[in-house]
C-alpha cells in the first residue's frame, strides 16, 4: 500500500493543503494516519476518495453535502456530472485509482475505450498527458512503487507504439527530426508521442530513444543531418547538470536547432542559449510539429 502526503493529495487534486486540513477537522470522510513524527500520511482508499470529493466540489457540490454521502452515492453523483472538462478529470482520476491498485486490466480497457470512441492523439491530449503530469511529482518523491509506474507506462508505450504503426499521413514533408533523451533520461512516453505527432504529419523521424549519450546523438546528427534535434525531459536527477547539459549539445550538434520539452523545460527559469528553444507547453509542442509540417525547405 502508498503511503500518500498532504502535499501529494494537493498535488493530485488541486485543492490546497490548508483546505484538506479544514475538512480533516470538520468532516468525517478524510481519517489520515501519522507518523512516529506525527506527520499525516493517506492510504490508497483516502486517496481515491478525496479524488472524487474533490471533482464534485469543483462542480458545484457542497462540501458538508458530500461528507453525509455514502461512497455509492459519490459514485452516482460524478456520473450525473456532464461538463467536458469534469468528465476528462474524471476520466484522469480512475487512472490514477486503477494505477495505485494494480488494476492494470481496468487501465487497460478504459485507455482502448477512449482510443476507439477519440483516436490516440485526443486520448493523449486530453488523458494520457494529464495523468502523467499529474503523477509525475509522485515519481520523484517516491511516494508511488517505482513498479507501478512501469506498469501502467508499459501499457501507454504499447498504446503509442501501436498508434505510431498505424499511422498513413496524406502528405509528405522534406523535413528531418532526431528524437532522443539524455543519458540517464528513460521516462520515454512524451517522446514517443512526439513521434507519433511527427510522423502523423508526414515528418521523418530519426528515435535514438531513452538514456543516450550525446557522443552517440552527435554521430547520427553528423551522417543523417536533421532539420532539428528534439529531447522530451520528463525528470532531472540531483546529479543531472542541466546548463552543462545545454551547453555540450551545442557544441556537438553545431548549428543544428535543438528543441526541449517536458516538465523540466517548463520550470527552467536560467538563461537558454540560443541555439536551444524549449517548447514548455504539449500545446507549444504540437503547434512546433504543426508548423514544420507546413513549411519546406
Amino acid at each position: 500500500m502508498n503511503a500518500f502526503t498532504i502535499k501529494d493529495l494537493e498535488n493530485l487534486t488541486g485543492i490546497k493543503a490548508h483546505t484538506i486540513r479544514i475538512w480533516e477537522q470538520r468532516y468525517r470522510f478524510l481519517k489520515p494516519q501519522r507518523t512516529g513524527t506525527n506527520i499525516r500520511y493517506y492510504s490508497n482508499d483516502e486517496l481515491k476518495k478525496i479524488l472524487n470529493i474533490s471533482l464534485l466540489n469543483k462542480n458545484g457540490f457542497k462540501i458538508s453535502h458530500i461528507d453525509r454521502m455514502s461512497d455509492q452515492e459519490i459514485n452516482d453523483k460524478i456520473m450525473t456530472i456532464s461538463s467536458v472538462e469534469a468528465q476528462q478529470e474524471q476520466v484522469v482520476n480512475l487512472m490514477i485509482q486503477y494505477m495505485v491498485d494494480i488494476e492494470l486490466t481496468a487501465f487497460d480497457h478504459l485507455l482502448k475505450e477512449k482510443i476507439d470512441a477519440k483516436g490516440i492523439e485526443k486520448v493523449i491530449h486530453q488523458y494520457i498527458f494529464p495523468f502523467m503530469e499529474r503523477i509525475g511529482l509522485l515519481w520523484v518523491t517516491g511516494h508511488i512503487n517505482p513498479a507501478q509506474e512501469h506498469l501502467v507506462s508499459n501499457i501507454i508505450r504499447h498504446k503509442l507504439i501501436v498508434g505510431t504503426e498505424a499511422v498513413n499521413p496524406i502528405f509528405k514533408s522534406d523535413k528531418r527530426v532526431l528524437l532522443f533523451m539524455p543519458d540517464g533520461e528513460y521516462h520515454e512516453l512524451g517522446l514517443l508521442f512526439i513521434q507519433y505527432l511527427l510522423k502523423n504529419r508526414g515528418i521523418e523521424v530519426y528515435y535514438l530513444g531513452a538514456s543516450v549519450p550525446l557522443v552517440d546523438v552527435a554521430y547520427v546528427v553528423k551522417y543523417k543531418q536533421p532539420d532539428f534535434i528534439y529531447t522530451h525531459m520528463t525528470t532531472a536527477s540531483r546529479q543531472f547538470n542541466f546548463e552543462r547539459f545545454m551547453t555540450q549539445a551545442v557544441q556537438k550538434f553545431g548549428t543544428v536547432p535543438f528543441v526541449i520539452s517536458g516538465p523540466v523545460a517548463a520550470m527552467y527559469e536560467n538563461k537558454i542559449p540560443p541555439q536551444v528553444k524549449f517548447k514548455r507547453s504539449l500545446q507549444e509542442v504540437i503547434d512546433f510539429v504543426n508548423q514544420l509540417s507546413l513549411s519546406n525547405n
